[in-house]
């Protein structure tokens, strides 16, 4: 194993066998002589390639016959805007579910293109004994005829995961982009799934897709071709030439998953590697977290240095002992350690190690 371990929120750190191989086939995939990304996406050799990846991507997640998988360009961004376009022609309203800041972009982005009479947002989050926690809402008590309701199940930023399920009369859409096979869901709870892939699948730059054959009749707004879902679905998402790298590391990731024994097998990994660090920050003075511990993410382990003075210092001596990429997101700041599926059991035990030398350093 590599002597650096990096906890970056995305693009995250790739699972080194994958990275590994993708390093041996650059220059001659399959045998070619070539890339991967030297050949056509239309070749019969990619497209070998992309359906092995869907259908592993099926296994993984157990995704029922009536919904589509679909190999999108432009992230998880991209999304918030392709979900409205997909969706709310014909002055569709839509309701979103706001616990942090990705879900609050979302909203942002929905509002720019149909309005703010036509999107509804419920602030989800509240503060009891100074820990932030999630509160949903009966959504069978509200009034309103919504296309969807919008939440994100993770928020890299502020460390909050909702593990509930969402009971809503109106088909769910989830952002999964950073949890997306960090832990078992049932995906016929949802209508739509989206992910970027940089977390949990792969490079930045591609996104999953997984809609109900339902929600594609729904009326859509005039959009680019390349973000139309239907447009997508009917051309095995190659309407256009898609991001063919990124593609080839998703399936190689899919497969890596297989290998490590699914979806099941990692969140028992993810679990342990969780609970390893939040028990360091619960029991060391030193640090505190915001979060209460039903809504505390599994992925993205938010902390603070109860003396902030010192938050330079622990992220210079962090680097020196392998340990990149600690710093919080510049909007709140402090220290976040993201555990995505390619972080090993070792880099959580090492990080846990220098937290608590580093706390008896400056005791």
């Amino acid at each position: 194993m590599s002597d650096i371990f990096n906890f970056c929120a995305g693009p995250a750190m790739l699972p080194q066998a994958v990275m590994q191989k993708a390093q041996q086939e650059l220059i001659n995939w399959n045998g070619l002589g070539v890339s991967v990304m030297e050949i056509s996406h239309r070749s019969k050799e990619f497209i070998a390639l992309t359906q092995h990846a869907e259908k592993t991507l099926r296994e993984l997640m157990n995704i029922p016959s009536n919904y589509h998988v679909l190999f999108m360009h432009g992230g998880g961004r991209g999304q918030f805007t392709s979900v409205v376009n997909n969706f709310l022609g014909d002055n569709g309203k839509a309701l979103y579910l706001v616990n942090g800041q990705w879900s609050s972009a979302a909203v942002k982005e929905a509002v720019k293109i149909v309005g703010e009479n036509n999107i509804d947002q419920i602030n989800i989050v509240e503060k009891q004994d100074g820990l932030n926690q999630v509160v949903l809402p009966d959504l069978h008590k509200l009034d309103g005829d919504y296309r969807y309701v919008h939440y994100c199940a993770n928020e890299t930023v502020d460390g909050i995961e909702i593990f509930d399920d969402l009971d809503s009369p109106w088909p769910v859409v989830v952002d999964l982009s950073s949890t997306i096979m960090s832990r078992d869901i049932d995906v016929s709870k949802y209508a739509v799934i989206y992910a970027g892939a940089q977390k949990n699948i792969g490079p930045s730059g591609l996104s999953i897709v997984i809609v109900r054959d339902d929600m594609l009749k729904l009326p859509s707004l005039t959009q680019s071709s390349i973000m139309d879902y239907s447009v997508a679905q009917a051309n095995d998402s190659m309407f256009n030439t898609p991001p063919t790298f990124a593609w080839y590391l998703a399936a190689e990731v899919f497969d890596w998953l297989s290998a490590q024994g699914g979806v099941k097998a990692m969140e028992a990994l993810n679990k342990q590697k969780a609970a390893l660090l939040y028990q360091c920050i619960d029991n060391n003075p030193f640090y505190t977290n915001g979060v209460a511990i039903h809504n505390r993410s599994r992925m993205n382990v938010t902390f603070q240095l109860v003396d902030s003075s010192l938050d330079g210092e622990f992220l210079k001596q962090a680097e020196q002992a392998g340990l990149v990429a600690l710093k919080g997101h510049r909007i709140v700041g402090g220290m976040r350690a993201s555990i995505y599926n390619a972080m090993p059991l070792e880099g959580v035990k090492a990080l846990v190690t220098f937290m608590e030398a580093f706390a008896r350093q400056y005791k």
